[in-house]
């Protein structure tokens, strides 16, 4: 279910607010396949195995999409990411349950996983004992979600013909200001040190805007407050 050569092919497009209310199965899949990798990184850190864990996160993103569980949630807390991380606990903590429910009609693969692929970025993530599979959970979603937002943000620039620009400003979103120097940059593609600081300037306000819009996707109610909440938890995770 995943097309890395497109950076906006597995962002939910959906809103949180609606699948929690509605309890639309098809929407929920959308917003599942964007965040699967946080789930698996989360049962991983557990001590399961690469297939182990490939495979508990199937069944219980199965068991999320079909059992309606959805439905009972607790609205309260609001937020997709608390919603899976939560809930998956449950799940984990049901497991003679869960393997007699395989046991009785077999695995329904909702969401593809790639284990190389998963494996290939739980390898890089850190080693900490400290960093539980919680703490990796948020760290994982936070990582997860600034990616699609820098992949939006390229896709517009790259639909507005600004591909090159984009590429040599990137670095401002991540590394911060002083990454790039706007002269270099102004003399590469022919403008003026103006022209690229001003563009430095709306490329920065883009990312903030969006960012916004998606951390708002994954609320129940997202109120201004809500998403400055959810924004300061999701860096103070990156931070641990």
């Amino acid at each position: 279910m995943r097309n890395d050569s497109n950076p906006q092919a597995d962002f939910p497009t959906t809103h949180w607010s609606r699948v929690a209310r509605a309890g639309d199965p098809t929407a929920l899949a959308e917003l599942c396949a964007a965040y699967w990798y946080p789930i698996y990184a989360l049962i991983r850190r557990m001590g399961h195995t690469a297939a182990e864990s490939a495979d508990l996160t199937q069944d219980y993103f199965a068991r999320l999409i079909e059992k309606g569980v959805v439905g009972s949630a607790d609205q309260g807390k609001g937020r997709f990411r608390s919603f899976l991380r939560t809930d998956c606990g449950f799940f984990l903590a049901d497991q003679h349950d869960r393997k007699r429910t395989i046991k009785r009609g077999g695995r329904l693969e909702l969401l593809s996983i790639d284990v190389s692929d998963a494996e290939g970025r739980y390898r890089f993530e850190p080693v900490d004992d400290g960093l539980t599979p919680d703490r990796l959970f948020d760290r994982a979603y936070a990582l997860r979600l600034l990616d699609r937002v820098l992949g939006t943000v390229e896709c517009e620039f790259v639909e507005a013909g600004n591909a090159s620009l984009f590429h040599q400003l990137r670095f401002i979103l991540t590394d911060g200001p002083g990454a790039v120097s706007y002269a270099a940059i102004a003399s590469s593609l022919g403008k003026t040190e103006a022209a690229i600081q001003q563009a430095a300037s709306r490329l920065r306000k883009r990312y903030r805007a969006v960012l916004r819009e998606q951390i708002a996707a994954t609320l129940v109610d997202p109120t201004e407050s809500a998403v400055d909440d959810e924004i300061r938890d999701l860096f103070s995770a990156l931070g641990s």
